[in-house]
């Protein structure tokens, strides 16, 4: 009879830790996705690109949207779950009965790292494969109509290159700031007056800007102290996609599985042809396709001891606002630690692990001073 009252209270524990997730999966989901259908309509919309191609670029985003909702729901679901069972002395009665913690606990250690292998999948196969297609598409619009990407008054930014943009009407910019960085860290500055976009007689050119009065810069990044200056009356630059905007090249690693950018990683530290801060941008990629996905793991082991800690009233609430809360820091959390890396070179390992450690640290230490009261 204990075996089965075991085998009973331990189905409920997964049945209820599953629906709250997919509850919670699906409110975080709707959250990313509209504003994924934001952006998409913000940029495209207004360029009178087709609803068709619109649609196809936000399915091409799905795979993104799942991976980021996966860890939030994770804790979200089972903070509410764990904090009802709480407040209606569910997990009050396991214990009188004679179970530890533990047994709470190995269902959703469980349960978590079953949604983060999930999520991993996810991350590292499909969304490469939706990130290719994506771009792929959004090319094509580009090279029908560059106006698209060209808007007054914006800021436009890939891995190497910020292109500050002023008025634009019909096809003449009134001024064009625009800094690049090539794979050594070496950096150019172009600063143009009016500039005219024309439309390139070779197919491989995404457009062709006629800039007036334009001065370069060149900045060494071995000689610091010194730099190289350039003006003229005017110049003619041919735009690449590769070159200004996201591609659909291999050395992409945000289209690439966790195995080929690693490759590709040793390979770059062997060449050394790269700067450490230019090879930084793929590490942070590299750890990020595990560090988010199984942060879902983490967030199940610090579900447990904080809604034993705040559920013992209006337990699914106030796990409700806690999981919120949670959510928000580690999002920022995330950022800050890509943004740090890229800028400054921080360790890639570090600024994406980072939050999961600092997660599954709480958690342990709270478990640990639960299971000793």
């Amino acid at each position: 009879m204990k075996k089965i009252a075991r085998r009973t209270f331990t189905r409920y524990i997964y049945r209820e830790l599953l629906l709250y997730f997919s509850v919670c999966f699906l409110f975080f989901f709707l959250v990313f996705f509209v504003n994924q259908i934001l952006l998409t309509i913000e940029d495209l919309l207004k360029q009178h690109v087709p609803i068709s191609g619109i649609i196809k670029l936000i399915t091409y985003s799905l795979p993104a949207i799942i991976a980021q909702s996966a860890p939030f729901a994770t804790l979200v679901g089972f903070l509410m779950c764990l904090g009802r069972m709480v407040t209606d002395n569910e997990i009050l009665i396991l214990r009188a009965t004679g179970h530890s913690y533990s047994f709470i606990l190995i269902p959703a250690i469980v349960l978590g790292l079953i949604i983060s292998i999930a999520s991993f999948y996810v991350n590292d196969y499909l969304l490469p494969l939706g990130n290719v297609q994506y771009n792929r598409l959004y090319q094509e619009i580009l090279f029908s109509d560059p106006s698209v990407t060209i808007e007054s008054n914006s800021i436009k930014r890939t891995k190497d290159t910020i292109l500050v943009i002023g008025d634009v009407e019909d096809n003449v910019v009134s001024d064009l700031l625009m800094f690049n960085t090539d794979s050594k860290g070496n950096r150019r500055i172009i600063i143009s007056g009016e500039t005219v976009i024309s439309a390139p007689e070779d197919p491989s050119i995404l457009m062709q800007l006629d800039l007036g009065h334009p001065v370069t810069v060149f900045l060494d990044s071995n000689k610091k102290e010194s730099f190289d200056y350039l003006n003229s009356d005017k110049a003619v630059m041919n735009v690449f996609t590769s070159q200004l905007f996201v591609s659909s090249g291999g050395d992409n690693p945000r289209e690439m599985t966790s195995g080929d950018l690693k490759k590709l990683i040793d390979e770059m530290r062997e060449q050394g042809k790269v700067s450490k801060q230019y090879l930084n941008i793929y590490e942070l990629e590299y750890y990020k396709k595990f560090s988010m996905p199984f942060g879902s793991l983490f967030f199940a082991l610090l579900a447990i001891p904080l809604a034993i800690i705040f559920g013992k009233r209006n337990g699914q609430t106030i796990g409700l606002i806690i999981g919120i809360l949670l959510s928000v820091l580690y999002w920022a959390m995330m950022i800050m630690g890509q943004t740090l890396g890229i800028r400054n070179g921080l360790n890639g390992f570090w600024t994406m692990w980072l939050p999961d450690i600092l997660i599954g640290v709480l958690g342990l230490f709270l478990y640990v001073k639960v299971r000793v009261k």
